[in-house]
């Protein structure tokens, strides 16, 4: 796998990014359940992405960087697809059915996958007790998030169950960490924005023919989608995909895979928050415990990066002194 050095960048932008990432995303799972009132999941994708992919690339031909560089178009369609197809995708797909903080929840494993895909940090990360550790409590707050779904299905029948869009979304996480993963092992000499200006394009044109085969065009009554889809779809568009998807692929630059993968400690939070005052959603007791227990288990994951990390700026500090 090709590999590429890690990028300086100032720690004012990089908070910004940071913080760009954690509370945007945190409420594009609030919208994501606002634009599915009024928009069928693939056309969502299909209008999302490639309008922000073409937002985006317009504004960077303007600023006359390169755009055209097939290299970076190949490595850009292949994470496209990863991060925001299979990964995005399966969100928009399954909010359909499951209340938006829910799957906030669900999808706060993806640091877990950053350790367990990285193959080339393995022999970094296996080393580390609190890696190990933290894996083996990730998969028991994963259990948790399960448990009821699987005794629901033990028992007398309740409602439809929830267990296949739940297990759909492991899916996605594990398509969201692969792409992340290879946007940063396999890092373009390109700018960040016209990387993911393709990114999104290529994932709005692969939604386009999804949406036309399942019919979601052709029987859409565009007159019927009410207001608030509308504002929602506008809100994804600025705010969830340039704003904040840029801020990810950039940040994937210039910061390890497993530290920027931290988004999974708030945006839960946030999504909950909101799905619980506006949306009058509903969060059990053994699913907060589970998120809690995922979290727990990604601060011990990257517990021995922090320490190595304050360790090697200390030995810098004392041999520059």
């Amino acid at each position: 796998m090709a590999t590429s050095s890690q990028k300086s960048a100032s720690p004012l932008l990089v908070i910004i990014a940071f913080a760009t990432v954690y509370l945007v995303w945190g409420s594009t799972y609030f919208f994501i359940k606002m634009a599915v009132d009024g928009f069928p999941p693939f056309l969502l994708g299909a209008i999302r992405f490639f309008m922000a992919g073409a937002l985006l690339l317009t504004w960077c031909a303007v600023k006359g960087e390169r755009i055209f560089v097939k290299r970076n178009m190949i490595h850009a369609a292949v994470s496209g697809f990863l991060l925001l197809v299979i990964g995005n995708g399966v969100v928009i797909w399954v909010e359909q059915a499951l209340p938006s903080a829910m799957v906030a929840i669900m999808v706060s494993a993806p640091p877990i996958w950053f350790v367990l895909l990285d193959k080339p940090n393995w022999g970094t990360n296996f080393k580390n007790k609190s890696t190990i550790i933290g894996l083996v409590i990730g998969f028991a707050g994963v259990i948790l998030l399960f448990s009821e779904q699987i005794e629901s299905m033990m028992g007398p029948a309740s409602g439809p169950s929830k267990l296949p869009g739940m297990l759909l979304l492991i899916v996605g996480t594990l398509g969201w960490a692969s792409g992340s993963l290879y946007s940063k092992h396999y890092n373009t000499q390109g700018s960040a924005a016209v990387n993911t200006a393709w990114q999104m394009l290529f994932a709005g044109v692969v939604f386009i023919p999804s949406s036309f085969l399942r019919h979601e065009v052709q029987t859409l009554n565009w007159g019927a989608i009410p207001a608030h889809s509308w504002y929602a779809l506008l809100y994804l568009i600025v705010f969830g995909s340039i704003a904040a998807f840029s801020a990810y692929v950039w940040l994937l630059q210039v910061r390890p895979a497993t530290q920027v993968g931290t988004y999974a400690y708030v945006n839960p939070v946030i999504a909950v928050i909101l799905g619980v005052l506006f949306a009058h959603e509903g969060v059990t007791l053994i699913q907060v415990a589970g998120l809690v227990v995922i979290l727990a288990s990604v601060l011990l994951i990257n517990l021995s990066k922090y320490r190595k990390e304050k360790a090697a700026k200390q030995e810098l500090a004392e041999s520059i002194s």
